[in-house]
């Protein structure tokens, strides 16, 4: 039977001065009353037998009453862009749908939200039947017609959590209008320093509170003993690794040991990897794939050695995982015994397609001068990809 629940924040004691407008004036009043009552994720629970959960992570939409009107259908899609919509099937695979909410989905969860947000009072049961009526719905007809894609959506750059690099909570993006008011008051001298403090205090232990909630929720729907296998290396609860892993569980443990030694390699295995054992299992090429073209991870010599790579990973031969990178990144093999050997936890885990310029930087850079502190290592990564210096 399925299961359906909106997660919310807890309630703090400095709430009702946020929403009173005498005490913070009426803009960030009606931010922060938005703010507080708006869901920050749809659950649910079974939905089909195809899937343990679904959960559609959501922004804080401070402007439905616009983006109910088709006018600014532009501003709804713009506010989607920051959705995500997790599920998770009945073998335990984590995917990540986001490009698969379409503006009809998008149309149905504004309309309800507003229906919800605008209505708090009124008919609270019905339009959480509506929203999972329509929503839930919508989504396993979108899924069911996309059928033969859903290994092209398995999700390869998330960890699972709260506060993490690249996790799958994105906190700046759930309520940057209701932020921005805060400081707009405090500038303008509407509220004092005492309060902002208190405000924001309270903004942290409420969105910490929601994260850990979704993250043990997210978490009960997973394998354990694989999860339990990536959460004990370096990496984490990286759940591009989980899905490497639960793949092909034989060769968990040889996947996990790699892991273990070259974490800051995670998100290359999962992004190069992953594709590649469900094109494996489906049969069949994913596609036309722009991320992978971009990343140069579809030509002839990154397939070659990623193909290599991943039967030296599983066939537990050290010497050759360390070759097969060499060779695909063309670096010499010291850089990457010596990444094997020290774990150095300033270079975190960059993207797939930040790896080759990181280790071709370290190349250059030669045994002596490599990065020690953290403020080197973040030197290095802003003159590798110019992009990490924003």
């Amino acid at each position: 039977m399925t299961e359906f629940a909106a997660i919310r924040v807890d309630a703090y004691p400095v709430d009702a001065e946020l929403i009173d407008a005498g005490s913070t004036g009426p803009e960030l009043a009606h931010l922060a009353d938005v703010y507080l009552r708006s869901p920050r994720a749809l659950v649910w629970r079974h939905p089909s037998s195809d899937w343990r959960l679904f959960v559609l992570l959501l922004p804080i939409a401070s402007r439905l009453s616009l983006m109910t009107n088709p006018i600014f259908a532009q501003l709804a899609r713009a506010w989607g862009l920051s959705a995500r919509f997790v599920g998770i099937d009945r073998d335990g695979l984590v995917h990540d749908f986001r490009s698969l909410l379409t503006d009809r989905t998008l149309r149905l969860l504004v309309d309800a939200l507003n229906a919800d947000v605008g209505q708090p009072a009124e008919g609270a049961t019905r339009v959480l039947d509506t929203l999972f009526a329509a929503l839930a719905g919508e989504m396993l007809t979108v899924l069911e017609r996309r059928r033969q894609d859903w290994r092209r959506h398995l999700d390869t750059e998330h960890r699972l959590e709260p506060e993490a690099p690249r996790g799958l909570f994105d906190r700046q993006a759930r309520h940057p209008d209701f932020l921005a008011a805060l400081r707009a008051a405090l500038r303008q001298g509407v509220i004092d320093v005492g309060f902002y403090g208190r405000a924001l205090r309270a903004t942290d232990l409420r969105e910490q509170a929601v994260e850990r909630r979704l993250a043990s929720l997210i978490e009960s729907a997973l394998d354990p003993i694989v999860l339990g296998r990536v959460a004990g290396t370096p990496a984490g609860a990286h759940l591009g690794c989980y899905n490497w892993l639960m793949l092909d569980p034989r060769h968990a443990a040889a996947r996990a040991h790699v892991l273990s030694r070259l974490p800051g390699l995670a998100g290359f295995f999962a992004q190069t990897l992953v594709p590649l054992e469900a094109d494996g299992r489906s049969g069949g090429s994913a596609g036309f794939d722009l991320r992978s073209l971009a990343a140069r991870a579809a030509s002839s010599h990154s397939l070659h050695w990623a193909g290599v790579l991943r039967r030296a990973i599983d066939a537990g031969q050290d010497r050759a995982v360390i070759e097969a990178l060499a060779q695909r990144f063309a670096v010499p093999e010291n850089v990457l015994r010596r990444l094997w050997r020290e774990l150095p936890a300033g270079l975190g885990q960059p993207p797939g397609w930040q790896v080759g310029p990181v280790l071709r930087e370290l190349a250059r850079a030669g045994e002596r001068d490599w990065p020690v502190t953290a403020a080197q290592w973040q030197a290095l990564l802003e003159r590798a990809v110019p992009v990490e210096a924003a």
